[in-house]
């Protein structure tokens, strides 16, 4: 757990709820996540997931008992109709160090995209940025705001599609094993973080980028799947998170 501290408490905007803060906490607990030291990049997209880990991450610095440092970076990743650049405003007012990177991945993917879904080319050429990133700031670790309904869905594609038992990891370290990776919101669900965005009067994007409609998407009927079960079975994403969680570990280095 990360306990609190006595110092003086800045402005860093709407407060998380106990239960969010809580999830988080024992996210970062369980895994071994943040340690004395540590520089973390977050990759903020402008959705309520990535907003809301941006505030929990900002009060968990302030109440823990060692220091760690945060900074976030966002690939725009030229969409149409999806403009994630109102956040260099709101970065300036938090006064958390901010890296935005434009790329023409829409671009790219026309040209060298192969039987491969657009989301997923997308998402890693904007992690291979966010990794570039880290490194030219000289951050060490990666925190991404997948929650526990990316989990679920990732295991259920994985099992339909794959024929495999997979799951997002809670903490790893990447192929170079030069960054460590976190989700601290690995036991949070999607509708807190869409409370809270909502409570707190988050600037949030939509939920998808435009692209998502247009280009195949497994996830969003795993989505869908997922939400008409739990409407009959109230503890279907608790019976998840126990049948994923030895899925989700990974032995890490020491460094």
């Amino acid at each position: 757990m990360l306990p609190a501290h006595t110092s003086p408490k800045p402005d860093i905007g709407p407060q998380p709820s106990r239960s969010l803060l809580r999830s988080a906490r024992s996210a970062i607990a369980d895994f071994g996540m943040i340690r004395p030291g540590d520089r973390i990049l977050l990759g903020l997209s402008g959705g309520k997931d990535s907003l809301t880990l941006l505030h929990v991450l900002l009060e968990l610095r302030h109440k823990a008992p060692f220091r760690f440092e945060l900074g976030a970076a966002t690939v725009d990743p030229c969409i149409e109709g999806f403009d994630p650049s109102f956040l260099k405003d709101y970065m300036s007012v938090l006064g958390v160090p901010y890296f935005y990177q434009r790329q023409d991945i829409v671009g790219r993917a026309l040209k060298t995209m192969r039987g491969d879904s657009f989301c997923a080319y997308c998402s890693r050429m904007r992690r291979g940025i966010l990794y570039a990133t880290a490194r030219n700031r000289e951050y060490n670790v990666l925190a991404l705001a997948h929650h526990l309904d990316d989990l679920a869905e990732s295991f259920l594609m994985s099992a339909f599609y794959g024929g495999s038992l997979r799951t997002m990891k809670a903490h790893y370290v990447n192929d170079a094993g030069d960054l460590r990776i976190i989700r601290p919101f690995v036991y949070v669900r999607e509708r807190q973080t869409r409370d809270f965005a909502a409570r707190a009067g988050l600037p949030a994007i939509m939920d998808n980028c435009p692209a998502c409609f247009s280009m195949p998407n497994q996830r969003v009927h795993m989505k869908n799947l997922l939400m008409e079960q739990e409407k009959t079975h109230k503890k279907l994403f608790s019976n998840l998170l126990t049948a994923i969680r030895p899925l989700m570990s990974e032995k890490l280095p020491k460094f």
